[in-house]
């Protein structure tokens, strides 16, 4: 795994470590801040994440993580044209899978966090804007170019909700969107499914195609 995706997914799920109800009264960019700065805490103080307890990774992903992703959004758009092919029950079996691949995905890469710097930059958006762009760069101890990282959030009723992050302008979701259209072109829907499907129990990860 690259160093780019490994700080992506460590503060990912940074960003989205946070009680509902409070991602529901902060701002986005103040929702961010806040909730890295105390990932970060935890993650430089719990010795088993350090030392790889994939079950305690697993469950902090499940249980802090999964509540602030719009999965269904993120799915549809790896999915692009292709989406309206699916049925509503395949839709929702295609956002179970893709949801499944990024818990594994970060559950890889969040027990690897070191000491990096994240500066914050100001928010861009109206006060009645619904959806923004929340933008930050991490520096690697020892390096002096910095991994800009982009958080692409929504307001829904119940808060901000992320469903798309950039990492050096690349976006998660679409890094996907050649595989799964490359699926599907061979296989149809149900042939994408069964990929994730069988992928997601084997633990083998599904390699995103270029952009």
């Amino acid at each position: 795994m690259t160093v780019n995706l490994m700080n992506f997914c460590r503060f990912l799920v940074a960003v989205l470590f946070v009680p509902v109800a409070l991602a529901q009264v902060l701002a986005p960019d103040v929702l961010v801040k806040t909730i890295t700065d105390e990932v970060v805490t935890v993650l430089k103080d719990d010795k088993d994440i350090q030392a790889g307890d994939t079950k305690k990774v697993t469950t902090l992903i499940e249980t802090k993580v999964l509540p602030h992703f719009n999965f269904t959004r993120m799915t549809r758009l790896a999915m692009a044209r292709n989406w309206r092919l699916a049925t509503p029950e395949q839709q929702q079996e295609l956002t179970n899978e893709f949801r499944t691949l990024l818990v594994r995905t970060y559950s890889t890469a969040i027990s690897s966090y070191r000491d990096q710097k994240i500066d914050y930059k100001p928010l861009r958006a109206k006060p009645d804007d619904t959806e923004v762009t929340v933008k930050a760069e991490v520096r690697q101890p020892g390096s002096t170019q910095p991994v800009s990282i982009d958080y692409e959030m929504e307001k829904t009723s119940n808060g901000w909700k992320v469903y798309d992050v950039k990492v050096g302008g690349v976006s998660l979701v679409t890094t996907y969107r050649e595989t799964f259209a490359a699926e599907v072109k061979d296989r149809v829907v149900d042939g994408l499914l069964k990929s994730l499907a069988e992928k997601n129990r084997s633990g083998e990860r599904l390699k995103p195609g270029k952009t």
